[in-house]
């Protein structure tokens, strides 16, 4: 068999697809296009795979799933069962991770804007911490955990110095001071952690240095000023497993635990926050060709609004009707919406013949597709999960609440 997007589970066998063990012709008969499918056992080699690698290489390490990349009830509850934590920003995301499993031990919670609620749901249940992007918070949370006679963990998101970011608190002097006064003056917070996250997809080892030496930065500048912090987060930005080898995965480890070494810096422990790497290339859209203009451009019955291009996926397209054909004839795919922008890719290879209802498999779906469509006018595709030889739908509109609404 031959994999298809590099997939160990999209597999090519005499001019059929298999997804995992089931032939897709026989997904085709039971379900219609478009709908969204998820390989469990892709996730799990995903989860396992990465965990293993960061373990091996750091003595404390700690994972997060970031749930923002994907809230599907049955994909959480399988990310839970790996044993991995929970990065929700969230309130609707924290009631999810509790319902599935995520110990609130294992949870971490945080973004620029913490309402009273999430705050106070947070610190009733425990979670290990509440991540800070505005100082200003750390006087509200120690209301709260007042309230609730318990001392929460804080972790305080940096600004990375990356061009344009505006995301975390820069640690000027006045920032600081502010810092060094409420860990003064707020008794029911503790400082453990900081974190920096330097950007999306990814994929080489200088964009993971440069967040390293921003942390290190953050961190010497902070002892500097009488503040001590043992514990770092890099945050998330890995691309999808297929497009990141396992070398390179490994690679980038390295290159942090020598930076770390190299700079003196004593650890207690390393946190990071994945998403896409684990869920990106666990989902795919089987879709449709309906229409083909003499241009080469072909119409899907899908479009930005369920497939956006603000997720930033590494789309792949296949012709899964000839999917022994050579893919090596530029090709535009647009979508339905009605408008010149759902275009979903522009001179990408593809099959010479172009055919109205043939199927089309787009891979590398996984990951904020569904959290960041806007749905348009249009139902929600069925999603199905496949697992060796077995399939259950796990959402259907016609069945089941939104689920964005959990």
């Amino acid at each position: 068999m031959k994999k298809i997007s590099g997939n160990p589970y999209l597999l090519r066998k005499n001019g059929k697809i298999f997804i995992d063990s089931i032939p897709l012709d026989d997904l085709l008969e039971k379900f219609e296009t478009p709908f969204l499918l998820f390989l469990e056992n892709r996730i799990r080699d995903n989860v396992k795979s990465f965990n293993d690698i960061f373990n091996e290489i750091f003595d404390n390490f700690h994972c997060y799933y970031s749930l923002k990349a994907n809230y599907l009830l049955e994909i959480c509850k399988i990310i839970s069962s790996e044993g991995v934590g929970a990065k929700i920003v969230g309130l609707p995301e924290l009631k999810l991770a509790l319902r599935v499993g995520f110990s609130p031990e294992k949870i971490i919670i945080g973004g620029p804007y913490l309402p009273d609620a999430l705050i106070d749901l947070s610190i009733k249940n425990k979670v290990k911490e509440i991540i800070v992007y505005n100082l200003n918070d750390l006087k509200k949370i120690n209301l709260i955990a007042q309230k609730y006679n318990w001392v929460q963990n804080i972790c305080i998101r940096v600004n990375s110095q990356k061009y344009n970011s505006n995301l975390g608190v820069n640690l000027s002097v006045r920032n600081i001071d502010l810092l060094k006064k409420s860990i003064d003056t707020c008794d029911n917070i503790k400082i453990t952690s900081i974190l920096s996250h330097f950007g999306t997809q990814m994929n080489n080892v200088d964009q993971f240095e440069k967040n390293t030496h921003s942390l290190v930065n953050s961190l010497k500048l902070l002892l500097k000023h009488g503040i001590s912090i043992k514990n770092i987060n890099l945050g998330g930005g890995f691309p999808e497993a297929t497009v990141m080898p396992i070398a390179r995965l490994k690679d980038i480890a390295e290159h942090v635990k020598t930076i770390l070494d190299k700079a003196g810096i004593s650890i207690n422990s390393i946190s990071i926050e994945p998403g896409r790497y684990f869920v990106g290339d666990s989902g795919m859209f089987v879709t449709k060709i309906v229409k083909v203009n003499e241009d080469r451009w072909i119409f899907l019955n899908i479009g930005n609004h369920i497939c956006p291009k603000f997720a930033r996926c590494s789309l792949r397209f296949y012709n899964a009707s000839q999917i022994n054909e050579p893919h090596k004839y530029k090709t535009s795919i647009a979508g339905i919406v009605p408008t010149d922008q759902d275009v979903l890719a522009k001179n990408y290879f593809f099959t010479q013949n172009l055919r109205e209802q043939e199927f089309v498999l787009v891979t590398n779906t996984g990951a904020y597709c569904l959290t960041f469509s806007n749905r348009f006018p249009y139902p929600l595709p069925k999603i199905v999960l496949v697992k060796n030889e077995s399939c259950i739908s796990i959402f259907d509109a016609s069945i089941d609440r939104d689920f964005s609404l959990i």
